[in-house]
């Protein structure tokens, strides 16, 4: 199976859902934020602890894919901000997604192809780190301010701190708890995707072309940051591997839900997303390029 068939095959399952969120969202007119609300405050923290938990995850040897997490995340931040003025879209729009990627619903797959189980568990050290930084950092760029009453109240980050706390000491939960944790998980993926296609009823064409910007900015400054990153820190090749596939993954779902939960122009953020999710065709593979030479 060659690396184009496999990509294709992974991302169409997800443009799939999203069209089902759309034509349910066109004929039915829901009201998604209770269903964004529960992702958000449930489903997506048992996700993030159920894979910290994992027996299967060794926490302390994946250090350098945590720190080249933070600094792919804010470098991809920095680099994005003039595009932000160029396309006169506000930064608190246009930023955050360039900053917060696919590295759950696409990365994680990405890298049991790529790279097998070990694979796995480095994209989770990614993928975990990233979304720390989103409910703190990302927060902060969203609502303008630092809520600290929202960060100590957050599903997320406590999920996250348990989760490290039982993977560093070792600790891992009976089956009879982290199965039913990760069935709970599993159901935040495709619930984001539907969210996002009913969101993607109230896009504006007119966004379309800084959808688009957005599309190569992500990827591109990703990868440049992770050329930089992989210079400084020490790593294994499959690590300096997955390094390079975070870098040049789309924009995540959360970013759409974020920017609902703050109203920060969410129309427009799902627009980013989407489009920077089709774009991955092209993209993606460009990583995987980086990634398999190590």
């Amino acid at each position: 199976m060659t690396v184009g068939f496999r990509i294709v095959e992974i991302i169409l399952p997800v443009l799939a859902i999203i069209l089902v969120g759309f034509v349910l969202g066109r004929i039915w007119k829901p009201d998604m934020r209770t269903f964004n609300r529960f992702n958000l405050d449930v489903f997506a923290p048992f996700l993030v602890l159920a894979y910290l938990s994992d027996k299967g995850v060794d926490l302390i040897a994946l250090w350098p894919l945590a720190l080249a997490s933070v600094m792919i995340v804010l470098g991809s931040g920095l680099l994005a901000w003039p595009f932000a003025r160029l396309a006169g879209w506000d930064a608190r729009t246009f930023v955050p997604p360039m900053m917060f990627n696919n590295c759950g619903n696409m990365g994680l797959p990405l890298a049991l192809f790529a790279f097998g189980p070990p694979g796995v568990a480095g994209m989770v050290a990614l993928f975990t780190t990233s979304n720390l930084l989103h409910f703190t950092v990302g927060a902060v760029m969203v609502g303008r301010r630092a809520d600290w009453a929202f960060f100590a109240k957050s599903p997320m980050i406590w999920a996250t701190a348990i989760g490290a706390a039982l993977g560093l000491t070792g600790t891992h939960l009976p089956d009879t708890i982290h199965a039913p944790m990760k069935m709970i998980g599993d159901s935040a993926i495709p619930l984001m995707l539907i969210s996002l296609g009913v969101r993607m009823n109230d896009v504006h064409w007119r966004d379309f072309g800084t959808s688009l910007l957005a599309a190569a900015v992500c990827p591109l400054t990703g990868l440049a940051t992770a050329g930089l990153v992989v210079m400084f820190i020490p790593m294994t090749q499959e690590q300096i591997g997955l390094t390079y596939l975070f870098g040049a993954l789309p924009p995540a779902v959360l970013n759409f839900l974020v920017a609902d939960h703050y109203r920060q122009e969410p129309a427009k953020v799902a627009s980013i997303v989407l489009v920077g999710n089709i774009a991955s065709i092209v993209f993606v593979p460009l990583g995987l390029v980086f990634a398999l030479k190590g």
